[in-house]
């Protein structure tokens, strides 16, 4: 006797397509990111190098300037000028506190030369501190200190008035043989003409990914020859572009767009244009810098040549990838695919149920991984680990539960009292709140924080089946989360229309906000005419 075919249901079709749907696209993604893109060749001459780079040695595990105990070693700082030293003919610190007074001594045994700096701020004392340090640094090593730079936005941070900087330059150029200058971005430069008459040459950062008007990368190398030029006219003196680059990680801004390859069409086109053009520069920076994630986002951190273990982020000839591999991804997502499958097997779930518990595993597995991906170069502590990865563990618990046959449809204040009924509940909720959470600041407080796509990706399948499939009722609470999210999800995209990641993140926020407004009337009807089959 045959056993009777058990209908699908209306949730478990959506499951299983809105999953499906879903891997196709991501694995969509990933594929293109492992294409190669084929890029300008930077070729350098015979024994020529890059002209100077930004080194700070803060690229260790708790390393970072912020604490005044911070103290580099004599070995760290010899290793990373020996990476450094067949790449570059010069490098420029920002202090000489920390260790970093040590610099110009090691960088003479390796043949580079130094641009030195002093860090000027709000304090007097340090001020004036640094002043004496790097003066007494300049006249010891005349023959390796290219430079003496008095001074790094200090104007932009609004630490110290004109004044006070042209009386600091004016007293370093009084005691030293090398040139003075000040560095700042050219705005401030603009804005500040009275501080030419202190320097010997102008020192200015342009970064077109961090302009006011940001611009692509395709059009950066231009935007920083104009900039320069009109400097160059402006003051009739030298110009050395004191900082310029791209940044490998972190969110987009209008069309500039962080990423490996960005990172090596800009130092690719920038270096060969400079060179050709005979500029002087600087490019930021020698190594990542994570602890600037604190200060700037993930972007901060990721502006290096060479990455935390001083193995190059991208090479300067040959075609260049996004993604160096799919092997850890397929690992993840065949990982998923087994414990989903497995899961359901052991629940004893139809056979239609398996096919969608095993793409939905596929899913979870993949957008897991990318998730831990971004982790890895977004989180910066143990309290953002355990909050976010335990919005990404609700996700993944919510696809896991629904895969192994859970039917619990009930808003969470409406579900029963018993704690194991509100465990899905509470999970929808969760991640509803985590989402207007997210929504609401990145409405607000937007320039340092990333789109947390694969965060919310990672539980939308699941979500959009239980409430497009007419089976989940939702709360009030809901709603007004669902609410919250949509309208700041449109209102990040209206301040950021030509981003296309606002735009995505806009489209998430919609389809994720439409999960929460579900009408509790026909969520009951719908879900008594399902019970009815089972």
């Amino acid at each position: 006797m045959k056993t009777p075919h058990t209908p699908i249901s209306r949730f478990q079709q959506l499951f299983l397509l809105l999953h499906l749907l879903a891997c196709l696209g991501l694995w969509l993604m990933a594929g293109l990111q492992t294409r190669p893109q084929t890029l300008p060749d930077l070729h350098l001459a015979e024994g020529e190098k890059l002209a100077c780079v930004s080194y700070a040695p803060y690229h260790l595990p708790d390393q970072t300037p912020l604490d005044p105990n911070t103290r580099i070693s004599r070995e760290q700082i010899a290793s990373d000028l020996a990476a450094l030293a067949p790449l570059t003919h010069c490098v420029r610190i920002y202090a000489v506190n920390q260790g970093l007074e040590q610099v110009p001594e090691i960088a003479a045994q390796l043949g580079l030369k130094v641009l030195l700096g002093a860090w000027i701020g709000h304090d007097p004392a340090l001020n004036r501190q640094e002043l004496e340090t790097v003066i007494q640094l300049a006249n010891r090593h005349p023959k390796v200190v290219r430079g003496l730079i008095v001074g790094n936005e200090v104007l932009l941070r609004r630490e110290q008035p004109e004044a006070a900087l042209k009386a600091l330059l004016d007293e370093a150029r009084s005691r030293v043989q090398v040139p003075v200058t000040y560095a700042d971005v050219w705005e401030f430069w603009l804005r500040h003409p009275g501080l030419a008459d202190s320097v010997d040459f102008i020192t200015v950062h342009i970064l077109p990914y961090w302009e006011d008007d940001p611009v692509a990368v395709d059009q950066a190398v231009l935007h920083v020859s104009q900039v320069r030029q009109q400097l160059l006219e402006h003051y009739g003196k030298p110009v050395l572009i004191g900082e310029t680059g791209w940044p490998s990680q972190g969110r987009q801004r209008e069309a500039a767009r962080p990423g490996k390859v960005e990172q090596a069409r800009y130092i690719r086109s920038f270096v060969h244009e400079a060179h050709l053009q005979g500029w002087d520069y600087n490019l930021i920076e020698a190594i990542d810098q994570p602890w600037k994630r604190h200060l700037e986002g993930t972007v901060g951190g990721y502006w290096g040549i060479l990455d935390t273990d001083l193995h190059g982020n991208f090479p300067f000839q040959g075609p260049v990838t996004q993604r160096d591999s799919l092997t850890p991804l397929a690992l993840a997502s065949a990982g998923g695919f087994i414990l989903f499958g497995l899961l359901a097997l052991i629940q004893k779930r139809p056979r239609q149920d398996l096919v969608a518990a095993a793409i939905a595993g596929v899913w979870t597995g993949s957008a897991s991984w990318l998730t831990w991906e971004h982790g890895l170069v977004a989180y910066r502590n143990s309290w953002e680990w355990s909050v976010l990865g335990g919005i990404a563990l609700a996700g993944g618990l919510l696809a896991l539960a629904h895969a192994a046959g859970a039917r619990v449809r009930q808003p969470f204040m409406m579900a029963d009292a018993n704690i194991q009924a509100r465990i899905l509940p509470g999970l929808r909720l969760g991640i509803l709140f985590a989402a207007a959470t997210a929504s609401l600041l990145l409405l607000a407080d937007p320039r340092y924080r990333d789109f947390p796509y694969w965060l919310y990706l990672l539980p939308l399948p699941t979500l959009a089946a239980l409430a497009w499939s007419g089976t989940l009722q939702t709360g009030r609470e809901e709603g007004i989360l669902a609410v919250v999210i949509m309208l700041c999800g449109l209102g990040r995209w209206l301040m950021e229309p030509g981003n296309p990641e606002a735009q995505a993140w806009a489209m998430l926020c919609l389809l994720l906000g439409l999960t929460g407004l579900v009408r509790i009337s026909k969520a009951s009807k719908a879900a008594g005419a399902e019970a009815s089959k089972q």
